[in-house]
């Protein structure tokens, strides 16, 4: 493979709901640490549209969802019990989204770097990418807990371009979400957004540079 001589000269990707459909597991996890509060359980819908702006939103989502009232401290604790529980099972109901390989290796063979930028954590991300039997087709993977603010916040992916040592104009983040389209358009990056990720929102609302139907369709993008 060689440096691509034609754009993006890096793909950063989002992965819950852009390469993997992880609710499933993220809703066990939390109805299981929402039980022992007695808050009612979720539906898997309406996780989909709570997920995407790291743990500690999730939890706060939840219980704003359930008018559920928990002290600093005590959501502090709550998000913790959600991370113990969530980790070991993180790869058990989530799935691999049709196409995602397929994207992955077509932009490892333009001769793009790859970069997976996610707010979920490095550790289950890297078990769901090691799962899937995927994690070989990044040259980077930064976690919600790298340090820099998380999406959709441009930190993230502006971090992840300086560790690949291109330049943001030659970098295409593919995602799904509010979150993702957002903090790639303030990080003055391309975006590609993917249809029917997690969000409430159409993708024409979101506005992004460019709209796929289906994963498969990314390398239609490169030039």
């Amino acid at each position: 493979m060689t440096q691509a001589d034609g754009w993006p000269k890096a793909v950063l990707f989002d992965l819950d709901g852009t390469l993997v459909d992880s609710a499933p597991d993220i809703r066990e996890a939390l109805n299981e640490a929402m039980a022992e509060r007695s808050v009612a359980p979720f539906e898997l819908s309406e996780v989909r549209t709570m997920v995407g702006g790291g743990v500690a939103l999730l939890v706060e989502r939840a219980l704003a969802r359930r008018e559920h009232v928990l002290a600093e401290r005590e959501r502090a604790a709550l998000v913790e019990r959600f991370v113990a529980l969530y980790e070991p099972r993180a790869t058990r109901l989530t799935t691999l989204l049709p196409g995602a390989a397929e994207a992955l290796q077509a932009s490892r063979a333009h001769g793009a770097k790859t970069a997976l930028v996610t707010n979920k954590p490095k550790a289950p991300a890297l078990s769901i990418l090691e799962h899937f039997a995927i994690a070989r087709h990044f040259n980077l993977v930064v976690g919600g807990d790298a340090g820099p603010a998380k999406k959709p916040a441009p930190d993230l992916l502006l971090h992840a371009a300086r560790e690949l040592e291109v330049e943001i104009a030659n970098c295409l983040f593919v995602g799904d979400s509010e979150n993702d389209v957002t903090a790639a358009k303030a990080a003055g990056m391309a975006v590609a957004a993917l249809r029917g990720g997690y969000t409430t929102l159409s993708i024409e609302s979101l506005d992004p540079t460019h709209r796929l139907d289906l994963l498969s369709q990314l390398s239609t993008l490169f030039r």
